[in-house]
């Protein structure tokens, strides 16, 4: 399935779905070209943060005349101070009335709390701001899924005129994870592989294939493998494998015969930040494929994260994935 057909396939799905998401950098033109398209299309019916005067000018600007938008300032939102003392329920004790005021004001931390009241399905941020700064609110107001201690962020791989799709993870949270999150990260982002069709077959990387080097790195993939298996003994996953050998059929045949995974994997689960990151990069510039993400997941409601290099496409298409996510809860 090609990039254009999997999207088409993900707009299938969600459009006429009234599914709401929250785009908190309402004075930014790429998030605001981006919503105004997706209103347009029928695919997400957008929640635009930001004084309502300059969003209209600005979408006057960009040629979108519907003035049927939902456009919520903080500063004078009518429901603040509900929100906030559901805020402070949620933080319990961690802050007072005067932290969460201000904290409120934030465009993130308001937005996720749009989500967390039922308000928003989703939320869309990053834009402008660091992936701190918009997985930091998800995280204290949102949280984790039951028997998940933390979110990831996945890559989804695409080069085009090609029916390759990737899934690398994790390229954005965990610096180090230990076996226990690696194994999490992988069950995870099979559920997530599984919202664009991919079915999942894993490859848990490593400096080493089957054991071919030793070393406390190697131990922790092979014991995340294990460990995946009894989050959900129906996994298909394998490891320590190097990335050669997950990848290519011929070298499999060398370096891990018998695998039920090298050769043929789709999915790549890096044992640390470091490496994913570098990793998802170089398939980016030198393999010319097109990354798409981070898709945060682990979120008992989905947050994403943009790229502050996004372009209007990038924060189109991760919005349909995150209103995508909405239909898996």
């Amino acid at each position: 399935m090609s990039i254009r057909s999997l999207f088409g396939s993900l707009r299938e799905k969600v459009v006429g779905k009234n599914i709401k998401i929250v785009f908190p950098e309402g004075d930014d033109e790429r998030v605001v070209r981006a919503a105004a398209r997706l209103k347009f299309e029928g695919l997400v019916e957008p929640i635009i943060l930001g004084d309502a005067d300059k969003v209209h000018n600005l979408l006057a600007q960009l040629g979108f005349a519907d003035p049927h938008y939902t456009i919520i300032n903080p500063e004078d939102y009518e429901g603040f101070e509900e929100m906030k003392q559901e805020f402070l329920a949620i933080r319990k004790g961690k802050v007072g009335a005067e932290e969460a005021d201000k904290l409120l004001r934030d465009v993130n931390y308001f937005g996720v709390m749009l989500v967390k009241m039922g308000l928003a399905d989703g939320m869309v941020s990053g834009a402008i701001h660091s992936t701190a700064d918009t997985v930091r609110p998800a995280l204290q107001i949102i949280k984790t899924k039951p028997g998940v201690s933390r979110t990831s962020g996945v890559f989804l791989m695409n080069r085009d005129n090609t029916d390759q799709r990737l899934i690398f993870a994790d390229c954005a949270i965990n610096i180090d994870p230990n076996a226990q999150e690696l194994a999490e990260i992988a069950v995870n982002t099979a559920d997530t592989a599984k919202i664009f069709d991919i079915d999942p077959k894993i490859a848990m990387l490593s400096f080493s294939s089957k054991g071919s080097a030793r070393g406390p790195q190697v131990e922790k993939v092979q014991e995340a493998v294990r460990l995946s298996k009894d989050l959900q003994p129906d996994i298909c996953i394998d490891g320590d494998l190097q990335f050669d050998a997950a990848f290519v059929p011929a070298t499999a045949e060398i370096k891990a015969p018998g695998s039920p995974v090298a050769g043929h994997a789709n999915v790549f689960i890096f044992p640390d930040l470091q490496s994913g990151n570098i990793g998802y990069k170089i398939a980016q510039r030198l393999g010319m494929f097109e990354a798409i993400g981070p898709i945060l997941q682990g979120l008992n409601k989905p947050v994403n994260d943009l790229s502050r290099g996004s372009s209007a496409e990038d924060i189109y298409k991760l919005a349909i994935i995150t209103a995508a996510q909405t239909l898996e809860d």
